[in-house]
């Protein structure tokens, strides 16, 4: 499949952190794009997308949304909505997402879910490649693409760790922030996403998408930190599980706090892509270094309207103002 027999494409979650990276990157490539959300008088009109109602937990939705598409992107989740297991939940809806996909006679599916680990994954990570199981099952050529951190403006676990970086002058470590993993930025994964309407492919297939660097969690907050000019004091605690990470998390970050739970419990092992032969078949490796990502990402959330920081734009001023200060005492 080739991107010249690709002219429309349907966008779920396309009001998410990539949705909303996604979307103008497909109509600049001459693609018409279709995008679904969930409630149809919340979706924004300021592009040239065509938006409809569906919602992957009614399936009855999905026949009309993928109704002449090409190809589809699958980029949603249940983590977070509360309510029934949502691993279950994501099972039956990519299943159901696969059936009505092979009925409306699309040509691919492309899904972007989390690197496998080594070991055993967490609930939220086990989840997110089950749904790819799934996609990859079904009859409709699948691309699976598997990403680690995501460095962008909307991203759950760049927000974490940029609070943490920012708004703290000291905090102690659990054992697990040694983990190591390997980020890349928002840019660099819609081009992989974009590319994958193009990759030769004849049944399902995953691919991991390494950033340009390998860096543990303390790595990653000291070199947010040094955007600021900051050096906070960092102190390794072993006792501190990711349970009681998680709660800790509660009181100093604006993420979400039932994701950033499921996002914590999946940080106690290695979260490395195994190769990098996706970038081999589109020739498009990644660009972006780690700081140059997080620099654009801190710039991009800086320009946001005063009302949207609030009280935690006012709390990492303090710190920046009061950091050196403390760093010296």
């Amino acid at each position: 499949m080739h991107d010249d027999t690709v002219h429309k494409v349907l966008v779920t979650g396309a009001t998410g952190f990539i949705g909303r990276a996604l979307r103008p990157a497909l109509l600049a490539r001459g693609l018409g794009v279709r995008a679904t959300t969930r409630h149809l008088g919340r979706a924004p009109r300021q592009g040239g997308e065509e938006w409809v109602e569906a919602d992957l937990l009614r399936p009855e939705t999905l026949g009309p949304a993928l109704e002449g598409m090409d190809a589809a992107y699958y980029l949603v989740h249940s983590m977070g909505r509360g309510g029934e297991d949502y691993r279950e939940q994501e099972r039956r809806c990519a299943e159901s997402f696969a059936s009505e996909a092979a009925r409306a006679g699309l040509e691919r599916i492309v899904y972007l879910g989390g690197v496998a680990p080594r070991g055993t994954p967490s609930h939220h990570l086990e989840s997110r490649l089950a749904v790819g199981e799934r996609l990859r099952a079904g009859p409709v050529p699948t691309v699976e693409l598997r990403a680690s951190m995501i460095i962008g403006p909307g991203s759950t676990s760049w927000r974490i760790c940029r609070d943490l970086a920012l708004r703290l002058p000291a905090m102690v470590l659990p054992t697990w922030m040694r983990s190591r993993t390997s980020p890349i930025a928002l840019e660099d994964v819609v081009r992989a996403l974009t590319d994958a309407l193009e990759v030769p492919l004849k049944h399902g297939e995953w691919f991991d998408l390494p950033g340009p660097e390998v860096l543990s969690g303390r790595e990653i907050l000291e070199r947010i930190a040094a955007q600021r000019g900051l050096r906070p004091l960092m102190v390794r605690l072993p006792v501190l599980t990711p349970r009681l990470s998680s709660l800790w998390l509660k009181l100093v970050t604006s993420a979400d706090y039932a994701v950033a739970r499921e996002l914590v419990a999946g940080l106690t092992q290695d979260l490395l892509p195994r190769d990098a032969r996706y970038f081999e078949l589109t020739h498009h490796p990644p660009r972006i270094p780690f700081d140059e990502a997080a620099r654009r990402t801190l710039a991009a959330e800086a320009a946001q309207p005063a009302h949207r920081r609030g009280f935690a734009a006012r709390a990492e001023h303090w710190v920046e103002r009061l950091g050196p200060h403390l760093q010296r005492a």
